[in-house]
């Protein structure tokens, strides 16, 4: 009887959720008798809204969330200084303590399904990151489209960003736990990459790589 008061309660207060403040309140109150974490996915799947926890902090005008994705508490996404727009696919799951941030010109797409583990960070300065559809990204990784300068006469947090270009990563890729990716670097569709690699070169569609710096070491097929 209680659960079954409790599911109407959050349903009702859903078809009023969204990202503006009004929005925001109605999930506040939808989620008052849930679950905590992973145990609010179903939230996500009432209708056509997604679920973006209260305790996440978003702070981008920018901000596109798909159908029935998921952003879960003390996530937070960021817009600095000439930040482009980030944008979720229907279906994604962004969990707790990730970090998405857009400046100087980056951008962020995640394509649908897509799951980002607990501890990500995906900053986009000069350049984008684009994550296919149906990648599962393993806790704690990081992509940055940029590196800081580091001549020799300046200090180096006085020292413009640089940058070799963009990050892509394919649909249906697989990145283990605490792997990097860094500026100008593809990942092809249904890779794998292994825990705690650096990635600093491509890597074709399908293979296996690891390693400091990341190498094939074998294919799926």
């Amino acid at each position: 009887m209680l659960a079954g008061l409790r599911f109407r309660w959050e349903k009702f207060w859903m078809r009023f959720s969204g990202l503006n403040r009004t929005g925001r309140a109605a999930t506040r109150l939808a989620s008052f008798f849930a679950p905590p974490y992973m145990a609010r996915f179903y939230m996500a799947r009432f209708g056509k809204k997604a679920f973006v926890d209260p305790q996440a902090v978003i702070h981008h005008k920018l901000l596109d969330v798909g159908a029935n994705a998921f952003i879960a508490d003390r996530v937070i996404v960021y817009q600095a200084d000439g930040g482009g727009p980030v944008s979720f696919g229907a279906g994604t799951h962004v969990l707790r303590d990730c970090v998405l941030e857009t400046g100087q010109g980056g951008a962020i797409t995640i394509g649908e399904d897509t799951f980002l583990h607990p501890r990500c960070q995906v900053m986009a300065y000069k350049g984008s990151v684009k994550i296919g559809g149906h990648v599962a990204i393993a806790p704690g990784c990081a992509f940055y489209t940029y590196n800081h300068g580091f001549k020799a006469d300046t200090l180096i947090k006085q020292q413009p960003l640089e940058s070799r270009g963009g990050i892509e990563i394919g649909d249906g890729a697989w990145l283990g736990f605490g792997v990097i990716v860094l500026d100008g670097v593809r990942i092809g569709p249904g890779a794998v990459i292994g825990a705690g690699s650096v990635v600093t070169e491509d890597v074709p569609e399908n293979c296996i790589a690891a390693g400091n710096p990341a190498k094939v070491i074998h294919r799926r097929d």
